[in-house]
């Protein structure tokens, strides 16, 4: 079964929409966990739009499962990533006009810049994982700068109408992930999925962990967050 990461960004954007102390994504995160979240995902972006240092320091010492760091290849991020020791690191692009994260990594455009953070994060003790499309070049790029894991970009399949083209983009899911699979790095996945799309890419073979956060945060505002972490470890399972 798929392990579910939870993320909690959109919590400390409300926050930071007042600027003020609530709700604090550190609470958010407990909740998480009671809801049977198996890792909680947050991102430090350069900008600090949501996430801030504060936040990322307390986690890291109240997290009992998993805590997977979201982060841009910044000479001052991969720092923080190395002083506070997430257990994971997950490499993104990261534009600051974006609303969220547009897309996967350019591995091969960038293979030296990536190739430096990626042995930074690991001396650090941290595994370390790359965000990317479902493209054979990037992956084969990862495997080459010894990536511990990489977590498919399922934008696209979130986007797609229901039937063919969903199917489409499943299948293209599929093949990446074999290639993933093949190349010896462990298999993840994330963006866009909701509670009505999840259940086609928890089940791709190999799959070991989904990261989630917008679907699961909205359905939170109706039903509590312990409820919606519990109703989506439900559906991947």
């Amino acid at each position: 079964m798929a392990e579910l990461g939870v993320n909690i960004d959109h919590v400390a954007t409300v926050r930071q929409a007042r600027r003020t102390d609530e709700p604090d994504p550190v609470w958010a995160a407990a909740l998480a966990e009671l809801g049977g979240a198996d890792g909680i995902t947050v991102h430090l972006r350069e900008d600090r739009r949501h996430i801030q240092d504060r936040d990322l320091a307390v986690l890291r010492e109240t997290v009992g499962v998993k805590l997977n760091l979201e982060m841009a290849c910044d000479d001052e991020i991969v720092d923080i990533a190395c002083r506070v020791k997430p257990r994971q690191a997950t490499l993104v692009p990261e534009r600051r006009e974006e609303v969220t994260t547009e897309g996967g990594l350019d591995v091969v455009g960038q293979k030296e810049r990536v190739g430096r953070v990626i042995g930074r994060l690991q001396k650090a003790g941290i595994v370390v994982s790359l965000f990317l499309d479902p493209c054979p070049e990037q992956i084969a790029a990862a495997a080459e700068l010894g990536a511990n894991a990489v977590e498919l970009h399922t934008g696209q399949y979130a986007l797609a109408a229901p039937g063919n083209a969903q199917e489409r983009e499943l299948k293209t899911l599929q093949k990446a992930a074999a290639a993933v699979l093949k190349q010896g790095m462990v298999l993840h996945a994330g963006h866009g999925l909701t509670y009505r799309n999840v259940r086609s890419v928890a089940t791709i073979d190999g799959m070991g962990e989904l990261n989630i956060g917008h679907s699961i945060i909205a359905r939170a505002v109706m039903v509590g967050l312990v409820e919606a972490v519990r109703e989506m470890k439900r559906l991947i399972s």
